[in-house]
């Protein structure tokens, strides 16, 4: 299984704190991943919100035909706050095993910034090409999960805004601009969503002759659609396509619901 990439999640820096999450609110979904239209994943996503904090558990494994060629299956965590007109990450966890080999992302964070890092098997040796974390990089920065959950007063200010994003290698920053609204209905939701543009531009811990992300950055067409979490303000991914050099990603919610 390749490490998280931040192309295939939405991604947003919260608002300002809404009284509207003082009670508890409990959510659960279900999505598919598909490729040129074959499935190849699926993913699971519990989250809770309370007060201001947040906390994010998923499954994720390899499902259709690509199970019989890469049997991959992991679990993906994420906690922290909102604050400051901004997530405001504590911990991210990503375990996963495909085939026999086991790999790890961890990543801690102390008030504004990364404190740890821990990647599982350790990073290959950079080459000349490789362009090394700044001084400032990792101030400010939503882990993978973090960055798929938006705080906003409306559904107009989902986007129009520029997430600092962090997966425990690269750091890239993620540019949302509206692009469309209509009505759509899925397992346990029916209502308004927004689409989102997403720009890809990478800022460091990346190779500068890696095609995949020089594709993403120049001509890829990265689309993501955003539906509300009830009534708490908070909006989460429902769909999301990513055109790459050799098809297109689909990322798709089949059950969308409070479980309270």
């Amino acid at each position: 299984m390749p490490r998280l990439s931040p192309v295939l999640l939405a991604a947003a820096l919260a608002l300002l704190p809404s009284p509207l999450l003082a009670a508890k609110k409990s959510f659960s979904g279900d999505y598919s991943l598909s490729f040129l239209g074959i499935p190849v994943a699926k993913a699971t996503f519990d989250s809770s919100y309370e007060g201001d904090t947040y906390v994010v558990n998923g499954k994720v494994s390899s499902a259709g035909l690509a199970a019989f060629f890469d049997d991959t299956r992991g679990t993906i965590s994420s906690r922290g706050s909102f604050g400051d007109g901004r997530s405001q990450p504590r911990a991210f966890r990503a375990d996963y095993v495909s085939g026999k080999v086991s790999s790890l992302v961890d990543i801690r964070f102390s008030g504004d910034r990364v404190s740890r890092t821990q990647v599982v098997p350790a990073p290959r040796k950079r080459g000349a090409t490789w362009i090394p974390l700044g001084a400032n990089d990792l101030s400010g920065v939503a882990d993978p999960i973090a960055a798929t959950v938006i705080r906003a007063p409306s559904l107009d200010k989902v986007c129009g805004r520029t997430i600092r994003m962090y997966d425990g290698e690269l750091r890239a920053d993620l540019k949302l601009t509206e692009v469309s609204r209509k009505t759509m209905a899925v397992k346990g939701f029916a209502g308004e969503m927004v689409t989102c543009r997403m720009g890809f531009q990478p800022v460091s811990g990346y190779r500068t002759d890696k095609k995949a992300l020089t594709f993403l950055r120049d001509r890829s067409r990265i689309m993501v659609t955003f539906a509300p979490l009830g009534k708490t303000g908070i909006y989460a991914p429902i769909y999301a396509t990513v055109s790459t050099q050799i098809g297109t990603i689909t990322v798709k919610a089949r059950r969308f619901e409070a479980i309270d």
